[in-house]
């Protein structure tokens, strides 16, 4: 029988109490499908844990009957920190995660249906990229000429959209044709790259229709974060097992999709309630975070976007600054600017943690940590190299992954000769051979190769290997794996190859694989923490020093600030060209989503700034012309001050306005001596003189040229 969740706030539990209105009507509405759109700062992390807890408080299911999806793995940890809180229980064994590790969960009970062990490997970027230029050069095809990153971009996007090889086009078509040689040999390696994860279970489901009625039948509820980021593949899994109950929750915000460059729809948010046509829709619009001229701003930017559900975010904070928007000569006056600022910062007392750097470009940062090591200012750049990146880690990843799971040949071509085993590329060459003439795995070809009596000076080595690698996992059967580890990485040699290292960096991968192996301990064996780390999207150790932190627009998604400086709204930067170049008014649009994420990360005040003049990778200086997007936040909001220090009066800045459309509308443009104007490659200047149609102008960055009226826009 189905439990139904009263709608009376009075009998509730008291931890519904922290609730708004709005919230509580979200947690209280348990059955059928729900949308709750949820605008940047108001909440709805709290409210998606305080539902969930709600739902089992009133026993309405068991923990087991309840899927809850998340895009992060941190996400996943703070959701279950959260319940076991407001529940005072541990909620161990939930299924709560990401896509892509609860469909892990999945497949490793029923990879044999698909024709793979449970025992699967999940392979990296990098070791996607070997596979698919060894079968670029199986079939004499120069890497050069179609770059194995290309083909795997295209093969990823495919996943993205769930299409199998039968279903990505033409068998004619070479990218077809290596997709599906590219997921023969997954299969024969035993292995599945991350979007296989979410598409094999597709396919498991669509093939074995009993095992999709069974988790059917097991989730009485599913809840989803973050919907507007699902792609395809995602939205086809939650709708296959939502199909059950028809429990769909999701939570998002159509204003914060940002991830259509790696597959993200919009559109699934955007149709929820064609989709579930008797679907409730819940608002959440009272944001905690900002001053109410920070969501004015936001907000206004937004409201130009066409493809949107629409919602007003409000605030009780009274007071606090309006947005400056502050003009720059050059990208690195512009760098000084924020710095001095950040400087100022601190000297009030705020904490360099409370300071952000939202770019749009990563190459952006560096005039930012050029002036940061001037002034010494402490910073980190999110998004870099992490620790699971690292070239001794994944060394360490694939030692142990052969050992868990032996025709793993991935990792057994990055390891075998490291440290060197006297194993060339010819050698190496002829274990493919062997390979793909017996249709087996490297690992298994390795073998054959080495019980070879022939001659070969790295065959014994090879033996000694396999060998090696057999008495290791015996050990894993009777000692602890932490042990087992230690002993591989010393008697493999790999750890005496850094110790005997004599570059400046060696000490460092000594330590990270110290590190590594306190890392094993946290688990309880070796398999759990290889599913782990091929899960890990960030490394949780982030430095808990006071720092300024850097980073792109698309990674402050989720944080938040006092003090957030976005640089460089410029055209031909922000919005970013490639972004208007392939997709158009959706491009724009996405954009401008991007802007509003930048401007709601901060809670007290929010800089932008341009700069008239910025060196471009592979092209020097450029001039710039402010991005199309300061015109549209609103007046009201905004501060703007010029890079001569002059305040202008924003609602009428001319260069913040599109170019007019046709040659009459610069006919009516008037010029007189003195006048301030803008032209689009030699930036701000005066005019000088006027002669019928044209006009001499003394340039601020450039020597004064006497140019035609069509080419300046006049400022205020």
């Amino acid at each position: 029988m189905r439990a139904e969740a009263t709608s009376s706030v009075a009998s509730a539990p008291s931890y519904l109490d922290a609730l708004n209105s709005k919230q509580q009507e979200a947690v209280l509405h348990t059955e059928g499908p729900l949308l709750i759109l949820a605008g940047a700062g108001t909440g709805k992390t709290r409210v998606l844990t305080t539902r969930l807890a709600y739902i089992l408080d009133q026993q309405l299911c068991d923990y087991q009957s309840i899927l809850a999806v998340t895009f992060t793995n941190k996400a996943a940890n703070e959701m279950r920190e959260r319940i076991q809180s407001l529940l005072g229980q541990s909620v161990d064994g939930m299924w709560l995660g990401t896509f892509h590790s609860l469909s892990m969960r999945i497949l490793r009970k029923h990879a044999e249906a698909l024709g793979y062990t449970t025992n699967f490997t999940v392979i990296d970027a990098d070791d996607q990229l070997r596979l698919i230029k060894q079968l670029l050069k199986a079939e004499n095809i120069d890497d050069k000429q179609i770059p194995a990153k290309m083909i795997a971009a295209v093969i990823n996007r495919w996943k993205d959209k769930a299409k199998t090889p039968d279903r990505a086009g033409s068998s004619q078509d070479l990218n077809v044709q290596l997709y599906r040689q590219y997921q023969e040999r997954l299969k024969i390696l035993n292995a599945m790259d991350f979007g296989d994860l979410i598409l094999n279970c597709l396919v498991l489901f669509q093939q074995n229709p009993a095992i999709l009625a069974q988790y059917q039948q097991q989730f009485r509820y599913l809840m989803v974060d973050e919907y507007q980021d699902t792609n395809a593949s995602q939205y086809l899994w939650l709708r296959l097992l939502g199909d059950g109950y028809g429990n769909l929750c999701c939570v998002g915000d159509d204003d914060q999709s940002i991830y259509g460059w790696r597959g993200a729809e919009v559109a699934n948010i955007l149709k929820f309630e064609s989709d579930y046509p008797n679907a409730t829709v819940v608002r959440l619009e009272q944001n905690y975070r900002s001053t109410n001229h920070i969501l004015g701003a936001a907000s206004g930017l937004i409201a130009n976007n066409r493809d949107r559900l629409g919602k007003e975010l409000w605030t009780q904070k009274e007071g606090g600054d309006t947005v400056l928007v502050k003009g720059t000569w050059d990208s690195e006056s512009e760098a000084r600017f924020v710095i001095d600022e950040v400087e100022q910062y601190q000297r009030c007392g705020h904490h360099l943690n409370s300071m952000a750097i939202l770019v749009r470009a990563s190459y952006q940062t560096r005039d930012f940590e050029e002036r940061c090591l001037k002034t010494g200012i402490p910073y980190r750049v999110i998004g870099g190299l992490r620790f699971y990146e690292r070239q001794e880690i994944k060394d360490a990843l694939a030692y142990l992954r052969i050992l868990v799971q032996p025709n793993d040949g991935l990792a057994f071509e990055r390891i075998i000769n490291v440290p060197k085993r006297g194993i060339g590329p010819t050698a190496l060459q002829n274990m493919h051979l062997i390979a793909r003439d017996k249709e087996i795995s490297l690992p298994q070809a390795a073998l054959m190769y080495a019980m070879d009596e022939g001659k070969g000076s790295g065959k014994a080595n090879l033996r000694q290997f396999f060998e090696d690698m057999q008495r290791w996992r015996h050990m894993l059967e009777t000692q602890d794996h932490v042990e087992v580890v230690k002993t591989l990485l010393d008697e493999s040699g790999y750890t005496t190859m850094w110790q005997e290292d004599t570059s400046p960096d060696a000490p460092g991968r000594l330590e990270n694989l110290k590190e590594f192996v306190n890392a094993i301990e946290e688990f309880e064996y070796l398999p759990g923490f290889l599913d782990h780390v091929s899960l890990v999207t960030d490394n949780n150790k982030q430095s808990t020093d006071d720092c300024l932190s850097l980073m792109t627009l698309h990674g402050a998604k989720g944080l938040e600030f006092d003090f957030v400086f976005l640089p460089g709204w410029e055209e031909n930067l922000f919005p970013h060209p490639r972004s208007l170049k392939e997709s158009g008014q959706s491009g724009l649009e996405e954009e401008r989503r991007l802007g509003y994420v930048g401007i709601s990360r901060a809670k007290q005040k929010a800089t932008i700034s341009y700069a008239l003049r910025r060196r471009m990778p592979n092209q020097g200086w450029q001039v710039g012309m402010p991005s199309r997007f300061l015109g549209e936040l609103p007046a009201k909001h905004v501060q703007h001050v010029q890079a001569n220090g002059s305040e202008s009066n924003y609602s009428t800045y001319g260069s913040f306005r599109s170019r007019p459309a046709s040659f009459s509308e610069y006919q009516s443009q008037h010029f007189e001596i003195g006048d301030r104007v803008f032209h689009q490659k030699f930036g701000y200047g005066e005019v000088i003189d006027t002669e019928g149609e044209q006009a001499a102008v003394e340039f601020d960055l450039a020597e004064a040229k006497r140019i035609h009226i069509s080419y300046l826009t006049k400022q205020s």
